[in-house]
Order: structure tokens, then C-alpha cells, then sequence
């Protein structure tokens, strides 16, 4: 259930803000988006997985701060990621 290697280096690649960068927030932003639409796509089918729909929860929680940290430092580059990602405000 975990995104694949391939997965994880094409996202570093797209939001990276320099050529060894893997831990912005950018980044850290969209590998956690890509995983969470992998677990609403596996609670479709195992709804009763309540395991992992607490393990999402937190993730959700992880990247509206690391949205809002983003926001406050720099409220371009907030508004393309989030345009890219195609997230809510």
C-alpha cells in the first residue's frame, strides 16, 4: 500500500526546489497526497479498515500544517502547490 520507489522519485522530481532536494515542504506535501489518494482508493473497497483510515487521518493532519507552515512562509509557491494538487484551500 505504500507508493512505489518509481512513484516517490517522479514526485521528488516535479516539486523539488533544487536537484538534491527531498524533504521541502513541497515535496513532503505531495508524496502525502499521492498516499492518501491511494488509501480513499483502498477504503472504496475495505471499508471496515479502520486501521489505516486513522493512519490517513493523521496524515491529512500532517500536510494541513505543513500546508499552513507553507502559507506563512511563502504564499506563492502555496498557491501553486496547491493549484497543482488541485487541493482545497
Amino acid at each position: 500500500m505504500a507508493l512505489m520507489k518509481t512513484q516517490k522519485e517522479q514526485i521528488m522530481r516535479k516539486f523539488r526546489r533544487g536537484e538534491l532536494d527531498t524533504g521541502s515542504s513541497e515535496v513532503q506535501v505531495a508524496a502525502l497526497s499521492a498516499r492518501i489518494s491511494q488509501l480513499t482508493e483502498h477504503f472504496k473497497v475495505n471499508d471496515k479498515d479502520q486501521h489505516s483510515r486513522q493512519g490517513m487521518f493523521r496524515m491529512v493532519s500532517k500536510r494541513r500544517r505543513l500546508l499552513n507552515y507553507l502559507r506563512k512562509t511563502d504564499a506563492n509557491k502555496y498557491l501553486k502547490l496547491i493549484d497543482e494538487l488541485s487541493l482545497r484551500k
